[in-house]
């Protein structure tokens, strides 16, 4: 009497093989997008931000009348909160004598 081997249902090697590499191409095209999404989404926070902190450097100047502003008059006078000013600082906007806002493009 001959003893019959169930057959098992597995993968073979070559269908692993074949679905990593799918898998490593679809990574190499996604990877590198996800790089360049995150630095456009940095350049326009501290764009935002910087028009934010415009916009208040404008409002500062209406209301005290005074043509030299800093990021600390700001937030002494509640134009600015802290976290807005050390976020301005780390992403390096500054504010020039005339109050025009800069910042690294």
């Amino acid at each position: 009497m001959q003893k019959r081997l169930k057959s098992k249902q597995a993968f073979t090697l070559l269908e692993m093989l074949v679905v990593l590499f799918i898998v490593a191409i679809l990574m190499l095209l996604v990877v590198p997008n996800i790089g360049a999404k995150r630095e456009r989404i940095d350049k326009q926070g501290t764009q935002a931000l910087a028009s934010v902190i415009q916009t208040q450097v404008e409002l500062y100047e209406l209301e005290n009348k005074n043509q030299s502003v800093s990021l600390d008059a700001l937030v002494e006078g509640g134009y600015l909160s802290h976290k807005q000013a050390e976020e301005a600082l780390e992403r390096h906007i500054s504010i020039s004598g005339d109050g025009h806002v800069s910042y690294p493009e």
